[in-house]
C-alpha cells in the first residue's frame, strides 16, 4: 500500500506532504478558512457600510430615504464623502418642518374662511365677531384684531 520512499528522501516526512494521488488536506483546510474569512469580511464590510441606514432607521421617512440613497451612491461610486454625509445626516435629528407648516397652513385657512364668512354675512350681524371693546361696537367701528392676525389678513387680501 505505501510506496517505498526514494533512498535519498528523509525517513520522516512532514504531515502536510502528501503522496501522489491523495487528497491534500492542508489545501482543503486552507481553502475552507479562506472562504470563511472572505465571507466574514464581506458581512462586516456591508454591516459597516449600512451603519448610517441602521442609525436612521427610527427617524423620519424622508431622512431614512436620503441616508439610504447616499449610502447606495457611496457603495456604487466608491466616493467616501457620500458615506460620511449619510453618517452625519443619520446622527442629526431633523426637526419636523412639515408639522409646523401644516399647522400654519391650517390656521391660515381658518382665518381665510372666517374672513369669507364675515364678508358674506350682512354688516348688522355682529354676533359672530369677538368684540374686545363694547364701545367700538356701539360707535360703529370695526373690532380691532391682534397684530399677528392683521398681518396675515393683509397678506391674504393681496
Amino acid at each position: 500500500m505505501a510506496e517505498p520512499l526514494h533512498p535519498l528522501a528523509s525517513q520522516h516526512l512532514q504531515p502536510f506532504i502528501t503522496a501522489p494521488g491523495e487528497t491534500d488536506m492542508l489545501m482543503v483546510v486552507t481553502a475552507v478558512i479562506l472562504a470563511g474569512a472572505i465571507l466574514a469580511f464581506g458581512v462586516i464590510f456591508f454591516r459597516l457600510h449600512h451603519l448610517p441606514e441602521h442609525m436612521a432607521g427610527g427617524s423620519k421617512k424622508v431622512q431614512l430615504e436620503i441616508v439610504s440613497v447616499l449610502g447606495l451612491i457611496a457603495m456604487l461610486t466608491h466616493i467616501n464623502g457620500f458615506w460620511i454625509a449619510a453618517l452625519l445626516l443619520a446622527m442629526i435629528d431633523i426637526p419636523d418642518f412639515g408639522g409646523w407648516l401644516g399647522r400654519i397652513t391650517g390656521a391660515v385657512e381658518r382665518i381665510a374662511a372666517r374672513r369669507r364668512e364675515n364678508a358674506a354675512a350682512p354688516a348688522s350681524s355682529t354676533s359672530r365677531t369677538a368684540v374686545s371693546n363694547p364701545h367700538e361696537l356701539a360707535s360703529g367701528l370695526k373690532p380691532s384684531a391682534p397684530p399677528l392676525a392683521t398681518g396675515i389678513a393683509s397678506r391674504l387680501d393681496r
